[in-house]
């Protein structure tokens, strides 16, 4: 099978999230065990030097943008054995940043048209499954099964769609229709891309795709229900036998604590007594206390209400009454920064606030921390928890989407579960659970022992995973 991923972002050219982990971790999967993936994104000014000056030009060409004519260049890279593609337009991708600007309706769907074209470059290269992820490929299927139903070489594609965040739909004016995407009006319709007053990019990938998937089980049944569908309930129910629910795993080459160059000492499951020397270090390093007996509790995380933060706020000065530190590293919400900044300033002995973006310290936080806290509000699959448990920190999470699935809370009468769990979004049964992760620790050295041993030999890698994706692709060719 060839198969053409398509995504805004990708590790390691350009990252904002855990999509950017995928399109890059997915497809090597994909390609290990025989499939022809291959991976197609914007050519970004932030992209390095590095890469950009190893690609190689393949073509240029225009591509439509309601009555103008815009360039297109094709740009070709194979790294880490994956071929990569670039779509190169310097107006609408040289920016400091992927996303947020006014002109990101007609930017990405300059990019879904774009993709489409460029097939036509791509020598003997034609795929069976054009893979699209989130809104920012959404029109992806609906220029294919419109603007290119009659040629030749695209008329037998068939199209998978992939919901990371349902959340974020890329709603845009009605008039986009024919003066950006070349689609006529009577796409302004419920049956199609009308989403109240606007048109939904989003609700586009749904609706015209072949076979649709989300990032795990239980976001695949949640956004069925109206609280978490955001008003494509409706929509996705009645494309339930389409609905595929495939967990994310992580990639255990670069997440990996026996090599990871950004850690102070490794340590892998059998060794797992040298992670105590990273925790020392990066107490160290924030100016915590250097104590070994305290637990140390991570948050590596946007700082959003969707992560669960409003529930933090209200029992943080009773959590830092107990005997934790507590690491936070994260942007977001101005008043989670401002909260954190806060309590670090009145707890300089128990809580580090790092309001900033550094992969680096990400991996010392994981590798160092005792405890990972996630209590999402909603959360599709969620990557942080696998990278915990990766590196032998034991996740406590909200039973929501993919923290449900890879998550199970620990059982002292069988001994089962990798970690703690609490079911409502509850603040004080998030503390009761926070509480009973410490019993454990400082009580029951054996069970804690064990519960970071069986966490370091899952495998939460994208082996499983990418052959549930073959078998998806499979019934579509």
């Amino acid at each position: 099978m060839n198969i053409l991923f398509t995504a805004s972002e990708c590790f390691p050219f350009i990252k904002t999230g855990g999509l950017a982990d995928v399109a890059f971790a997915l497809p090597k999967a994909l390609r290990k065990i025989g499939i022809d993936a291959r991976v197609i994104l914007p050519k970004y000014s932030a992209i390095s030097d590095y890469f950009k000056g190893r690609m190689q030009h393949i073509a240029n060409f225009e591509v439509p943008v309601g009555w103008r004519q815009k360039f297109c260049g094709l740009e070709y890279l194979e790294h880490d054995s994956i071929p990569f593609y670039f779509i190169d337009n310097e107006y609408y991708f040289y920016r400091n940043d992927a996303y947020g600007y006014y002109d990101d309706a007609e930017r990405f769907g300059y990019f879904s048209r774009a993709v489409l074209e460029s097939i036509n470059y791509m020598g003997y290269f034609t795929p069976n499954v054009i893979h699209c992820n989130d809104w920012q490929t959404g029109m992806i299927p609906v220029l294919l099964k419109d603007v290119f139903r009659f040629s030749p070489r695209l008329n037998n594609i068939k199209t998978v769609f992939t919901i990371h965040n349902l959340k974020y739909q890329g709603v845009f004016d009605k008039n986009i229709l024919s003066e950006l995407l070349c689609l006529d009006n009577g796409y302004f319709n419920e049956d199609a891309l009308k989403f109240y007053d606007g048109v939904s990019y989003m609700k586009g990938g749904i609706k015209f795709s072949d076979k649709v998937s989300t990032v795990s089980t239980s976001y695949s049944n949640e956004i069925q229900s109206p609280f978490y569908g955001e008003g494509l309930d409706g929509l996705i129910r009645s494309r339930n036998w389409d609905l595929w629910g495939i967990v994310n795993g992580i990639d255990y080459d670069i997440y990996n604590p026996n090599t990871d160059k950004d850690i102070s000492t490794h340590y892998d499951a059998d060794k797992f007594y040298n992670k105590i020397q990273n925790k020392l270090d990066l107490q160290k390093l924030l100016n915590l206390p250097v104590r070994q007996d305290v637990p140390v509790i991570g948050i590596v995380s946007r700082l959003v209400d969707q992560k669960g933060f409003d529930l933090i706020s209200f029992i943080l000065e009773d959590l830092l009454q107990d005997e934790v530190q507590i690491v936070v590293l994260g942007t977001g919400d101005p008043k989670y920064e401002n909260m954190f900044k806060y309590f670090s300033y009145k707890y300089p002995h128990k809580f580090s606030a790092n309001i900033m973006f550094d992969n680096s310290l990400a991996q010392k936080i994981y590798a160092g921390s005792d405890m990972f806290l996630m209590p999402s509000l909603f959360e599709p699959c969620g990557i942080g928890q696998l990278i915990a448990l990766r590196y032998g920190t034991i996740p406590i999470v909200r039973e929501t989407g993919g923290l449900r699935d890879t998550v199970q809370s620990f059982n002292e009468v069988d001994g089962s579960g990798n970690g703690f769990s609490f079911a409502n979004y509850n603040a004080n049964d998030m503390l009761y659970t926070i509480r009973r992760a410490e019993y454990f620790y400082y009580n029951r050295k054996d069970i804690w022992r064990n519960l970071v041993y069986k966490a370091m030999k899952e495998d939460n890698s994208w082996t499983k995973s990418a052959h549930k994706y073959a078998e998806l692709y499979s019934y579509l060719c």
